[in-house]
């Protein structure tokens, strides 16, 4: 009996090991997402499907636009019933946020996504104190909701540099208005790892897309995101270990090109090598 309760204890303490082994830098700390208009294979099928198809693929949640939510309560069924949640949503501009602030709310997710429209027929200065005062007035409504504003770095040629987006992220002076930082968009202007840097622990989700300059150069700038995740430009560990010294915990969604549930888990897959999970 001694000696079987030592090989016992022997091949649980060997397995805890191993599995404290295998795990990444972040597992535990980032849950994978990803944006619904991905999900190429659920047309035709009912929601509840697609969502526990996507969590076989890997993802812990999903993050639709909130035009993609038609039928309310056929999403929160599907995500009650798969597990998959709904932990966001990708909104619009900083006009006329309160609607999806309350849709977001019902859904379950915590942030809305947020886009900084950038007139260029107008001033610079009042384009910036028109945004900056729409999230001021919008704070107080994500408070009482729960749910956070999270301002995403995008190819609008503003908030171009991460000291533009961590002033202005600054100037709204309001916990419930961050950064939805997304990593392959920086690397148009700068270095993914060097905005991690800067907007530090205004980042509260990721969004996970790759960008290889050298395609960018030979064949247009958009085509700098026909790579697959870990095969482009981006420095990884660099980013991670920014992620690191802000002891980022929260969601990472991936923002590539759609395909089908095989593409999708591989997806997955590469999230998980990128992001160390």
């Amino acid at each position: 009996m001694l000696r079987r309760h030592f090989l016992q204890s022997t091949t649980a303490a060997a397995g805890a090991i191993a599995s404290r082994a295998a795990a990444g830098q972040f597992t535990g700390r980032i849950r994978k997402s990803l944006k619904w208009g991905m999900v190429t294979g659920a047309k035709g099928q009912p929601l509840e499907a697609a969502f526990r198809r996507l969590r076989e693929c890997g993802f812990d949640g999903v993050e639709p636009s909130l035009s993609h939510v038609t039928d309310e309560p056929a999403w929160l069924a599907a995500s009650r019933a798969s597990g998959l949640v709904i932990d966001g949503t990708v909104g619009a501009r900083t006009e006329a946020l309160g609607e999806g602030i309350e849709l977001t709310r019902r859904l379950g997710g915590d942030s809305m996504l947020v886009v900084a429209r950038y007139d260029q027929k107008a001033s610079l200065v009042r384009n910036w104190e028109r945004c900056r005062d729409q999230l001021r007035e919008a704070a107080p409504l994500a408070e009482r909701a729960g749910v956070r504003l999270l301002v995403e770095n995008v190819w609008a040629t503003f908030l171009v540099s991460p000291f533009d987006l961590a002033r202005f992220i600054d100037e709204v002076s309001s916990p419930w208005v961050q950064v939805h930082f997304d990593v392959g968009n920086p690397m148009r202007w700068g270095v993914a790892e060097h905005w991690a840097e800067v907007l530090g622990r205004r980042i509260l989700k990721l969004d996970v897309k790759e960008y290889d300059l050298g395609r960018a150069m030979r064949e247009g700038m958009q085509k700098g995101f026909d790579v697959p995740l870990g095969e482009g430009s981006i420095n990884w560990p660099a980013v991670r270990a920014e992620l690191a010294r802000i002891e980022f915990r929260g969601w990472a969604a991936a923002e590539v090109k759609g395909g089908d549930w095989a593409y999708l888990a591989d997806v997955a897959r590469r999230m998980d090598r990128v992001l160390d999970l």
